[in-house]
Protein backbone atom coordinates (compact mmCIF):
# COMPACT_ATOMS: atom_id res chain seq x y z
CA UNK A 1 0.00 0.00 0.00
CA UNK A 2 1.46 3.51 -0.83
CA UNK A 3 2.18 5.22 2.04
CA UNK A 4 0.46 8.52 0.46
CA UNK A 5 -3.03 6.42 0.39
CA UNK A 6 -2.79 5.46 4.08
CA UNK A 7 -2.26 8.70 5.01
CA UNK A 8 -4.85 9.92 3.29
CA UNK A 9 -7.45 7.44 4.83
CA UNK A 10 -6.09 8.03 7.95
CA UNK A 11 -5.87 11.77 8.12
CA UNK A 12 -8.74 12.82 5.28
CA UNK A 13 -8.46 14.69 2.34
CA UNK A 14 -5.13 17.01 2.99
CA UNK A 15 -3.16 20.07 0.68
CA UNK A 16 0.01 18.96 -1.40
CA UNK A 17 1.97 20.40 1.46
CA UNK A 18 0.48 19.25 4.43
CA UNK A 19 1.24 15.62 2.68
CA UNK A 20 4.17 16.39 2.50
CA UNK A 21 5.27 17.01 5.53
CA UNK A 22 3.26 14.06 6.54
CA UNK A 23 4.85 12.07 4.58
CA UNK A 24 8.36 13.83 5.71
CA UNK A 25 9.33 14.73 2.63
CA UNK A 26 9.42 17.84 -0.03
CA UNK A 27 6.16 18.86 -1.34
CA UNK A 28 7.26 18.68 -4.82
CA UNK A 29 8.03 15.01 -4.37
CA UNK A 30 4.19 14.75 -2.67
CA UNK A 31 3.06 16.22 -5.96
CA UNK A 32 5.07 13.95 -8.33
CA UNK A 33 3.91 10.89 -6.51
CA UNK A 34 0.39 11.91 -5.99
CA UNK A 35 0.00 12.72 -9.83
CA UNK A 36 1.00 9.14 -10.05
CA UNK A 37 -1.63 8.26 -8.05
CA UNK A 38 -4.10 10.63 -9.65
CA UNK A 39 -2.66 9.09 -12.88
CA UNK A 40 -3.58 5.43 -12.13
CA UNK A 41 -7.10 6.56 -10.86
CA UNK A 42 -6.51 6.41 -6.91
CA UNK A 43 -6.50 10.00 -6.09
CA UNK A 44 -8.34 12.78 -7.07
CA UNK A 45 -7.43 16.95 -6.78
CA UNK A 46 -10.31 19.22 -6.08
CA UNK A 47 -10.82 22.88 -4.98
CA UNK A 48 -12.15 23.75 -1.74
CA UNK A 49 -13.29 27.20 -0.97
CA UNK A 50 -11.55 28.69 2.16
CA UNK A 51 -13.21 31.36 4.96
CA UNK A 52 -10.60 34.16 3.57
CA UNK A 53 -10.78 35.91 0.55
CA UNK A 54 -8.75 34.58 -2.62
CA UNK A 55 -7.74 31.62 -4.36
CA UNK A 56 -9.63 28.37 -3.30
CA UNK A 57 -7.73 25.49 -1.15
CA UNK A 58 -6.99 22.52 -3.12
CA UNK A 59 -6.73 19.27 -1.58
CA UNK A 60 -6.19 15.91 -2.63
CA UNK A 61 -8.70 13.08 -1.43
CA UNK A 62 -9.15 9.22 -2.18
CA UNK A 63 -11.31 7.87 -5.39
CA UNK A 64 -13.46 5.03 -4.83
CA UNK A 65 -11.28 2.88 -6.55
CA UNK A 66 -8.35 3.60 -3.83
CA UNK A 67 -11.07 3.07 -0.93
CA UNK A 68 -11.54 -0.82 -2.46
CA UNK A 69 -7.65 -1.29 -2.01
CA UNK A 70 -7.98 -1.49 1.69
CA UNK A 71 -9.69 -4.81 3.28
CA UNK A 72 -13.58 -5.31 3.12
CA UNK A 73 -13.37 -8.89 4.58
CA UNK A 74 -14.88 -11.38 2.81
CA UNK A 75 -17.16 -8.47 1.18
CA UNK A 76 -19.22 -10.40 -1.37
CA UNK A 77 -19.41 -14.04 0.74
CA UNK A 78 -20.73 -11.39 3.96
CA UNK A 79 -23.24 -10.42 1.73
CA UNK A 80 -24.45 -13.00 0.31
CA UNK A 81 -24.84 -14.41 3.39
CA UNK A 82 -26.87 -11.74 5.00
CA UNK A 83 -28.90 -12.05 2.39
CA UNK A 84 -29.36 -15.69 2.61
CA UNK A 85 -29.58 -16.37 5.99
CA UNK A 86 -32.63 -13.27 5.49
CA UNK A 87 -34.09 -15.52 2.83
CA UNK A 88 -34.11 -19.07 3.94
CA UNK A 89 -34.44 -18.45 8.16
CA UNK A 90 -35.90 -14.78 8.44
CA UNK A 91 -35.44 -11.83 9.80
CA UNK A 92 -35.49 -13.11 13.26
CA UNK A 93 -32.62 -15.59 12.96
CA UNK A 94 -30.28 -13.38 11.62
CA UNK A 95 -31.27 -11.03 14.50
CA UNK A 96 -30.12 -14.03 16.94
CA UNK A 97 -26.92 -14.47 14.80
CA UNK A 98 -26.12 -10.78 15.04
CA UNK A 99 -26.85 -10.81 18.87
CA UNK A 100 -24.53 -13.97 19.51
CA UNK A 101 -21.80 -12.09 17.65
CA UNK A 102 -22.89 -9.04 19.96
CA UNK A 103 -22.14 -11.05 23.05
CA UNK A 104 -18.75 -12.80 21.47
CA UNK A 105 -17.43 -9.26 21.29
CA UNK A 106 -18.53 -7.63 24.19
CA UNK A 107 -17.06 -10.69 25.99
CA UNK A 108 -14.12 -10.52 24.63
CA UNK A 109 -13.71 -6.86 24.94
CA UNK A 110 -14.63 -6.89 28.28
CA UNK A 111 -11.64 -9.53 29.11
CA UNK A 112 -9.54 -7.27 27.30
CA UNK A 113 -10.14 -3.94 29.20
CA UNK A 114 -10.48 -5.70 32.77
CA UNK A 115 -6.91 -3.93 33.63
CA UNK A 116 -8.13 -0.30 32.23
CA UNK A 117 -8.25 1.92 35.14
CA UNK A 118 -9.47 4.92 33.50
CA UNK A 119 -12.00 5.97 30.92
CA UNK A 120 -9.01 7.42 28.71
CA UNK A 121 -7.07 3.72 29.08
CA UNK A 122 -10.16 1.93 28.41
CA UNK A 123 -11.01 3.79 24.89
CA UNK A 124 -7.52 3.88 23.84
CA UNK A 125 -6.97 0.22 24.45
CA UNK A 126 -10.56 -0.86 22.75
CA UNK A 127 -9.08 1.38 19.60
CA UNK A 128 -6.25 -0.96 19.15
CA UNK A 129 -8.10 -3.85 19.63
CA UNK A 130 -10.49 -2.36 16.98
CA UNK A 131 -7.23 -1.53 14.86
CA UNK A 132 -6.11 -5.32 15.40
CA UNK A 133 -9.39 -6.16 13.44
CA UNK A 134 -8.85 -4.18 10.46
CA UNK A 135 -10.70 -0.68 11.66
CA UNK A 136 -7.42 1.33 11.40
CA UNK A 137 -8.88 3.16 14.64
CA UNK A 138 -7.64 5.89 16.47
CA UNK A 139 -9.18 8.16 19.40
CA UNK A 140 -8.13 11.89 21.22
CA UNK A 141 -9.61 13.52 23.75
CA UNK A 142 -11.46 16.55 23.06
CA UNK A 143 -11.28 19.90 24.85
CA UNK A 144 -14.55 19.32 26.53
CA UNK A 145 -13.39 16.35 28.11
CA UNK A 146 -15.33 14.24 25.81
CA UNK A 147 -13.58 11.59 23.74
CA UNK A 148 -13.92 10.32 19.73
CA UNK A 149 -13.53 7.06 19.11
CA UNK A 150 -12.02 7.05 15.17
CA UNK A 151 -12.78 4.15 13.15
CA UNK A 152 -11.23 5.21 9.58
CA UNK A 153 -12.18 1.70 7.53
CA UNK A 154 -14.58 -0.58 8.07
CA UNK A 155 -13.47 -4.06 6.88
CA UNK A 156 -17.27 -5.52 7.35
CA UNK A 157 -18.91 -2.58 5.29
CA UNK A 158 -20.38 -4.33 2.47
CA UNK A 159 -22.43 -6.75 5.12
CA UNK A 160 -23.20 -3.42 7.44
CA UNK A 161 -24.68 -2.05 4.57
CA UNK A 162 -27.07 -4.63 4.16
CA UNK A 163 -28.04 -4.85 7.34
CA UNK A 164 -28.11 -1.81 9.79
CA UNK A 165 -28.57 -4.34 12.54
CA UNK A 166 -24.85 -4.63 12.52
CA UNK A 167 -24.06 -1.75 13.43
CA UNK A 168 -26.31 -0.81 16.25
CA UNK A 169 -25.02 -4.16 17.71
CA UNK A 170 -21.67 -2.70 17.59
CA UNK A 171 -22.80 0.68 19.36
CA UNK A 172 -24.30 -1.48 21.95
CA UNK A 173 -20.99 -3.10 22.62
CA UNK A 174 -19.00 0.10 23.36
CA UNK A 175 -21.50 1.11 25.31
CA UNK A 176 -21.44 -1.78 27.65
CA UNK A 177 -17.80 -2.55 27.62
CA UNK A 178 -17.39 1.91 28.40
CA UNK A 179 -19.43 1.64 31.33
CA UNK A 180 -21.43 4.90 32.31
CA UNK A 181 -20.10 6.45 29.05
CA UNK A 182 -22.66 8.38 26.46
CA UNK A 183 -21.89 7.43 23.06
CA UNK A 184 -23.42 8.70 19.97
CA UNK A 185 -22.29 8.13 16.76
CA UNK A 186 -21.89 11.43 15.15
CA UNK A 187 -20.36 10.37 11.78
CA UNK A 188 -21.24 6.63 9.63
CA UNK A 189 -19.11 5.10 6.83
CA UNK A 190 -22.59 3.77 5.51
CA UNK A 191 -23.90 6.90 5.45
CA UNK A 192 -21.68 8.54 3.10
CA UNK A 193 -18.79 10.11 5.37
CA UNK A 194 -15.40 8.94 5.27
CA UNK A 195 -15.26 7.59 8.57
CA UNK A 196 -17.09 6.44 11.34
CA UNK A 197 -16.90 8.51 14.73
CA UNK A 198 -18.38 7.65 17.89
CA UNK A 199 -18.07 10.50 20.66
CA UNK A 200 -18.04 9.56 24.15
CA UNK A 201 -18.67 11.13 27.10
CA UNK A 202 -18.26 10.15 30.51
CA UNK A 203 -19.08 11.32 33.91
CA UNK A 204 -16.71 14.08 35.18
CA UNK A 205 -15.94 12.02 38.22
CA UNK A 206 -14.93 9.18 35.79
CA UNK A 207 -12.86 10.91 33.67
CA UNK A 208 -9.49 10.22 34.43
CA UNK A 209 -6.60 11.27 32.57
CA UNK A 210 -6.32 12.67 29.51
CA UNK A 211 -5.83 10.87 26.39
CA UNK A 212 -3.07 11.82 23.44
CA UNK A 213 -3.83 15.00 21.87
Amino acid sequence: MHPLLSLLKHQGARSTAELGRLLGTSAENARRQLNRLAADGLVALEARATSHPGRPRHIWSLTPLAHARFPDTHADFSMRMVHAIRQTFGENALSRLIALREAEDRQRYTNALAEATTPAVRIGRLAELRSQEGYMADWHRNRDGSFDLIENHCPICAAAGSCVDICAAELGVFQSVLGAATIRRTEHIICGDRRCVYRITVPEDRAGTAGPA
